[in-house]
């Protein structure tokens, strides 16, 4: 059962990464982007990796797609047409996808018992974190403790995140008002001429 929800999850991921490529409209691009997000969230819940679940779908489908569409709001809603060639950027993907390959080819298999976390890491986390955190739950324990940089950094992120969003909102609410106000004196004068 939990194969075939991978595969189907994975089908889903590659079906909508193809239909964020060939759209044309930005601002669908940005909502499938968003999905595209929550289907990866999905597949990390099912991979039991709840924690990069949370961060995925708080900062790739939340955040990111709220900077994007305050990106909109000051450009353009549709692609403008490319001036070259495709290839090239598609050589640069495929020769990235084979390296990322490659370099998974050393990785143990998904839940190996022989794999170095379960063997050394894991272990140590269970018999140390009661002791020295005192904290009952273990992920908890290695989120807030151990790996409590990592999570400064990562709320950092979302925070600057956050802050980039009001900026661009403020910004965009100042444009709107100034436009208001030209469009206001243009017919203004109009009319006094």
């Amino acid at each position: 059962m939990e194969t075939f929800i991978n595969i189907a999850l994975f089908t889903m991921l590659v079906l909508t990464a193809v239909f964020i490529v060939r759209m044309r409209r930005l601002f669908a691009a940005v909502m499938t982007a968003g999905v595209f997000s929550l289907l990866s969230a999905l597949l990390f819940v099912v991979l039991d990796a709840v924690d990069v679940a949370f961060t995925e779908a708080a900062v790739g489908a939340g955040i990111s797609t709220v900077l994007m569409l305050g990106t909109l709001a000051l450009t353009s809603r549709v692609e403008k047409p490319s001036s070259h060639s495709p290839l090239l950027p598609l050589f640069v993907v495929a020769m990235t996808g084979a390296a990322l390959l490659y370099g998974t080819l050393d990785m143990p298999n998904f839940g190996d018992p022989n794999a170095p976390a379960s063997m050394h890491v894991a272990p140590d986390y269970l018999s140390r974190s009661p002791e020295e955190i005192g904290v009952p739950n273990v992920v908890t324990a290695i989120l807030a403790s151990y790996r409590g940089y990592d999570t400064l950094g990562e709320t950092a992120v979302v925070f600057t995140a956050g802050i980039a969003v009001m900026m661009l909102i403020a910004g965009l609410r100042g444009r709107r008002e100034d436009d208001e106000v030209d469009r206001e004196d243009h017919a203004r004068s109009e009319g006094e001429a």
